[in-house]
């Protein structure tokens, strides 16, 4: 049985459509350079205030994923 080993990044997504999508968002782009990637953890939701609504919302995560080798 093999031992996985993991390292871990902070990233931030962002949206104008909601929560889920900034993550969508992050995920999308973090896998052109990332490869095996595992899990993430929600560390932060925010969002910016345009006029009297939500005008985007920012997800900061943690990024899993097993190393090469």
């Amino acid at each position: 049985m093999s031992e996985n080993v993991y390292k871990t990044i902070e990233l931030t997504g962002a949206s104008t459509a909601g929560i889920e999508d900034a993550i969508q968002n992050a995920i999308a782009k973090a896998s052109k350079t990332i490869h095996n990637m595992r899990w993430f953890q929600i560390i932060e939701t925010r969002g910016s205030i345009e006029g009297d609504k939500v005008g985007k919302w920012q997800v900061t995560m943690k990024l899993g994923f097993t190393l090469n080798g």
